[in-house]
């Protein structure tokens, strides 16, 4: 990741959004990290990829339920001996 100083943003500001479109940019303040700046679709892919992704704990017992029977399918079968050891 690229980085840049408070300062090198306000200096800079072209510089750094250009360095942003290309990937994420940490900018930071007396020597600490502070933001990240990145592409707008960058952002929205990741916001996007969130809402695809659920914890455990979060999914309903119906789906753990129905995750826990097992699929009479023949093709599947093949794959049975990789869950071994």
């Amino acid at each position: 990741m690229q980085r840049f100083t408070s300062q090198d943003l306000q200096r800079h500001v072209g510089r750094v959004q250009e360095a942003a479109l290309k990937g994420p940019v940490a900018i930071s303040h007396h020597g600490h990290d502070r933001l990240v700046v990145m592409a707008a679709d960058e952002y929205e892919r990741l916001k996007r990829r969130d809402k695809l992704a659920i914890a455990i704990h979060e999914m309903p017992e119906e789906f753990i339920a129905a995750l826990q029977q097992p699929v009479d399918d023949p093709e599947l079968a093949a794959l049975d001996h990789l869950l071994d050891g």
